[in-house]
C-alpha cells in the first residue's frame, strides 16, 4: 500500500468553495470556516469560485496541498465534491469534505457530519484514509454513474429545485414525474468478466456507495469480495415496463424495496464495458455521475480504480479501523 499523504498542521488547508465571492452564501460559509479554524488553532485559505472556475481552482488547490503537505477541502454539493475529488485523486493529496447537498451519501458513508460547522470542526481532527473511487472513461466518481432514464431524472430534479426549493420531497416528486413519462429504451451490449450480452433497458445505474443502495433496497447478491464502495460496485438494470408497473416501481423505491420490484436486475462487478446502440452519426451518450450530467463518447468503461482517494476521515473511525486491523493481524 502506498504511503498516506502527510498533513502538516502548520500549513493552511485549501478550502475550495463553490460560491460567488461577496455573495450572502459566500459570507455565511466564510464565517463557518473561519470560526472553526480559529477555535481549532488552524489556518486555511478560502478559495471562492464560480462553477466555471471550479475545476481550475481545484487543481491549483490540490497542487498547493501536495507542495505544502496539507489537504484540499471541498465545500458544496455532489458536483463540487466530484470536481475537487478529480483534482485530489490526480494529485494524490488528502481531501476533506464539508457536504452541502440534499442526500450527502458520500459524507454519511464515511462518518462525516452533515452540518457544515460540525463537519469543519471534525475535519480538523481527521486523518487521511484510502477510500474506493470508481471511474467511467477515466472520469472519477464517488457515489454513482448512470445512463438512460436516471440522467433525465437528475435534470428534472434540478428544474424542480429551481421552482420549488431544495428538499428530499421535491427530489421525490421530480423522480415521479420523470418515471411516469419514461419512454426511451436503450439497447446495450454489456461485457463483464469475459462474457457479453445484449440488454434492452430504460436505465443502467451503477452504484459505488453501499448506503445509497441500502436506502433503495437494491443491494446486489454478494458475489464478489467486498461490497459496493469497498471492493466492488453494483449495477441496476431497469427493464422496459408499462405505466402501471412504473407506479409499482415508484412505490417499491419509496419504501426502500427497489430490489423486489419486477423488472429490476442487479448484480455486482469490478469492471464493466458498455456499448450502447446509437443513432447513425452519433458517438456520444448522455451520462450522469455524482449528480452531474454530460455527454461521453462510447464505449463506456466503468471500473473500480486501483488508486484510492485519500479522504480525511474522523479519527474515531480511523482508530476503530486500526484496532480491527491489529486484531486481525493485518497492517492498517
Amino acid at each position: 500500500m502506498a504511503a498516506l499523504p502527510e498533513i502538516d498542521l502548520a500549513s493552511p488547508l485549501q478550502f475550495v468553495i463553490n460560491a460567488a465571492a461577496g455573495s450572502s452564501d459566500a459570507r455565511a460559509k466564510r464565517e463557518v470556516v473561519e470560526a472553526a479554524l480559529q477555535a481549532g488553532g488552524r489556518r486555511g485559505d478560502l478559495l471562492f469560485c464560480s462553477p466555471a472556475e471550479l475545476s481550475c481552482v481545484s487543481h491549483q488547490a490540490a497542487a498547493k496541498a501536495i507542495a505544502t503537505h496539507t489537504a484540499v477541502v471541498a465545500i458544496g454539493g455532489d458536483g463540487t465534491l466530484n470536481t475537487v475529488a478529480q483534482a485530489a485523486h490526480a494529485a494524490g493529496c488528502a481531501m476533506g469534505v464539508v457536504p452541502q447537498g440534499t442526500f450527502n451519501y458520500f459524507a454519511r458513508t464515511h462518518g462525516i457530519a452533515e452540518n457544515p460547522a460540525d463537519a469543519v470542526r471534525q475535519l480538523l481532527r481527521s486523518v487521511p484514509r484510502p477510500v474506493q473511487v470508481a471511474g467511467i472513461n477515466e472520469r472519477v466518481f464517488l457515489v454513482n454513474t448512470s445512463l438512460g432514464l436516471y440522467p433525465d431524472l437528475l435534470q428534472d430534479r434540478e428544474a424542480f429545485k429551481a421552482r420549488f426549493g431544495r428538499s428530499r420531497w421535491v427530489a421525490f416528486l421530480a423522480a415521479c414525474a420523470t418515471l411516469l413519462r419514461a419512454q426511451r429504451r436503450l439497447r446495450l451490449h454489456i461485457e463483464m468478466g469475459g462474457q457479453a450480452r445484449e440488454v434492452q433497458t430504460l436505465t443502467l445505474f451503477v452504484g459505488n456507495n453501499r448506503l445509497q443502495l441500502q436506502q433503495f433496497g437494491a443491494e446486489p447478491d454478494d458475489t464478489l469480495a467486498g461490497t459496493p464502495g469497498e471492493g466492488s460496485m453494483a449495477a441496476l438494470v431497469l427493464r422496459p415496463i408499462g405505466t402501471l408497473s412504473m407506479l409499482g416501481l415508484m412505490l417499491h423505491g419509496a419504501m426502500g424495496r427497489l430490489g423486489e420490484a419486477a423488472g429490476v436486475e442487479r448484480f455486482e462487478f469490478e469492471h464493466l464495458v458498455v456499448r450502447p446502440t446509437l443513432p447513425q452519426g452519433r458517438r456520444g451518450v448522455k451520462v450522469a455521475f455524482d449528480g452531474e450530467v454530460t455527454m461521453m463518447r462510447a464505449p463506456l468503461d466503468i471500473r473500480v480504480l486501483a488508486k484510492p482517494l485519500y479522504l480525511l476521515k474522523p479519527q474515531l473511525d480511523a482508530a476503530l479501523i486500526d484496532a480491527q486491523a491489529c486484531a486481525e493481524g493485518v497492517a492498517p
